[in-house]
């Protein structure tokens, strides 16, 4: 779908079905009735397009839940601490640290991230109940139809799973409002994602293959392969942990436990996850290029299906702040952006030294440069200077002319990941003996030869096999938004970002790990900086045995502070210390989910509340 199709699918549903999105809405008599709605093609896609736009809309994805959802964990953070008085009350910060309150800044009005997600999960509910009765779905011959019903399940699946992780349990509203049904209480989220399970099966039956039909040509439109590799997310989230109220009716204590306490029920999921991945694979529909390869597509806006893109929430050029928050750093208006923007989340500090110094992900993932005018600049590695590689401004087709927005796709969901959830699934099934398969066409192309099997080899039991995949999903991973579910689901969120926390912490004084690199690191002159990329603006430092003696021959007046100074007075420690004790404010396992905003429990008839000791 291209961006000029997008617009219009968002004008047709302005026309179609959103002027009756409430439901206690007198009849408009001058729209158009839903049998002749959901009986034409063209009319039934711009319903689907009416989900779209509340992706698209300021609040929603676009502005806040991208940008804010998936930091801080043990390789992604967000970098803009130093400027804020109180990470723990500000709109932004707060989101990030594990300290979010009911009433934020950003997020507590009436069209914000809840409002927004169950919208679409409205418009889903109105379209998927009037295409079965008049879409014409079941003759198999009417694929275009089958194919925007099977969207429309999928789309809404993504939702509820995207609520579920931000805030836990929620209401269970899979049928269109009613005056019965205004107010809801919370469902277990359990329960809620069972059905959704359910709903992704069905779809599958409708769905077309990337290229299968006319839809699925392009990855901005639901594929079966992204129902079933969504299936298998949302299956292997069931199988693992996160954090529940101890007893009924308990608003403030909490423990971290698995989301289904039966084991036969878990390995149910695990077979789910492993069976639908394998199932993609088998396909041979989708193809795992080079790791860069993958990034650079997605900057060049190329939206063909069958590479290792899956699915992309699309934005036009004037919506989403993918690369505003996502992105390698630029400070001001230069050649390829009139905005300054990008790094506002970027690697821990530390990321870069977890990295094998021969993985072909490292210098792409993390980049220890900004652009200022034009010309590469180094940042304060220790405090905030690394931003996310994966995507570039300088990688794009055209210059970013908004103020606000850059209009880069979110890649909701990559083939490696089908891979590597096929080999988790498998390992805790079977073992290792059958998940090595699965995991070695990714890390192939990370990895010399020797090493992976090497690496392969002493993951020999299911136990240092899942370690390898807890390692290997943050390397392949990291600036994906992915991290902070493997670790919930995991039971180690709390565990990394202490363990994360105390290697900053090592970093910036240079001991235990991080003892053999020099204080500083240093950089050529910028002589070459018109390179677009990394390579030939020559950074000294970063890499183990390299010493600030040689660093100062080779770069004389080029040079910056990488750790702390000594001493605790100064600007730079302070920062630094800032930045580090940020990581998190609160016990992460504590406040692993937002809270429901204000806004939202006052409009529930007192049918909603907070638990893990929100106060509300």
């Amino acid at each position: 779908m291209n961006k000029y199709k997008y617009i219009l699918g968002i004008a047709a549903v302005g026309l179609t079905i959103a002027s009756c999105s409430d439901p206690l809405d007198a009849p408009n008599k001058s729209a158009m009735s839903e049998d002749i709605i959901f009986s034409t093609e063209v009319l039934a896609d711009a319903a689907v397009m009416g989900i779209h736009q509340s992706f698209g809309e300021q609040n929603s994805y676009r502005a806040r839940f991208i940008p804010y959802f998936g930091t801080n964990t043990d390789c992604e953070i967000f970098n803009n601490y130093a400027n804020v008085p109180d990470p723990a009350t500000d709109k932004e910060a707060s989101l990030a640290v594990y300290s979010a309150a009911v009433d934020n800044g950003y997020m507590n009005d009436e069209k914000n991230a809840w409002a927004k997600l169950y919208e679409g999960i409205e418009r889903a509910n109105k379209a998927i109940e009037s295409m079965a009765l008049y879409g014409g779905i079941d003759d198999v011959s009417n694929t275009n139809m089958r194919q925007l019903y099977g969207e429309l399940l999928t789309l809404r699946g993504m939702i509820y799973f995207d609520l579920v992780k931000a805030w836990g349990d929620v209401p269970y509203r899979f049928s269109p409002i009613t005056s019965e049904t205004i107010y809801l209480a919370k469902t277990d989220r359990a329960t809620v994602l069972k059905k959704v399970l359910e709903d992704l099966k069905t779809a599958e039956d409708y769905l077309g293959w990337p290229n299968e039909n006319k839809y699925t040509v392009s990855v901005e439109r639901v594929s079966k392969s992204f129902a079933k590799g969504l299936r298998a997310r949302i299956a292997l989230f069931l199988a693992g942990y996160s954090q529940w109220p101890s007893a009924e009716g308990d608003h403030v204590n909490s423990e971290l436990r698995y989301n289904l306490t039966d084991a036969a029920e878990r390995q149910e999921m695990y077979t789910i996850a492993r069976d639908e991945c394998v199932s993609i694979i088998n396909a041979g529909v989708n193809t795992l290029g080079t790791f860069e390869e993958c990034f650079r597509t997605l900057c060049a806006e190329n939206t063909a299906a069958g590479k290792e893109s899956i699915f992309e929430i699309p934005f036009s050029d004037g919506r989403g702040r993918v690369l505003w928050t996502w992105g390698v750093k630029h400070k001001d208006a230069d050649q390829w952006t009139k905005q300054p923007r990008g790094g506002v989340n970027g690697p821990t500090p530390t990321l870069w030294y977890d990295y094998d110094p021969q993985d072909a992900r490292r210098n792409i993932t993390c980049i220890p440069y900004q652009w200022s005018g034009g010309v590469k600049t180094v940042g304060s590695t220790s405090g905030g200077g690394w931003s996310f590689g994966k995507m570039r401004y300088e990688w794009m087709n055209r210059i970013v002319t908004s103020t606000n927005d850059d209009g880069m796709n979110w890649q909701v969901m990559r083939y490696a990941d089908i891979y590597m959830m096929a080999a988790e699934a498998e390992n805790q099934l079977n073992g290792p003996s059958g998940a090595a398969q699965y995991i070695r066409p990714v890390m192939s192309r990370a990895y010399p030869a020797a090493k992976v099997s090497a690496l392969l080899a002493a993951a020999s039991s299911k136990e240092t096999f899942q370690l390898l995949i807890e390692d290997e999903r943050k390397f392949e991973f990291a600036g994906e938004a992915l991290r902070k579910v493997d670790l919930m689901r995991w039971g180690k969120l709390s565990a990394k970002l202490a363990e994360t926390k105390q290697k900053m912490t090592a970093l910036a004084n240079r001991t235990g790990d991080y003892a053999d690199y020099p204080e500083k690191i240093y950089y050529n002159d910028g002589l070459d900086a018109e390179s677009t990329d990394a390579d030939g603006y020559t950074i000294y430092g970063l890499e183990k045995g390299q010493t600030d003696a040689e660093g100062k021959t080779l770069y004389a007046n080029n040079s910056r502070l990488f750790n702390f100074s000594g001493d605790a007075t100064s600007e730079n420690d302070q920062k630094v210390t800032k930045y580090i004790n940020n990581l998190y404010l609160n016990d992460p396992n504590s406040r692993m989910f937002w809270p429901i905003w204000r806004y939202y429990l006052t409009g529930s008839n007192g049918m909603l509340v907070n638990d893990y000791g929100y106060g509300e």
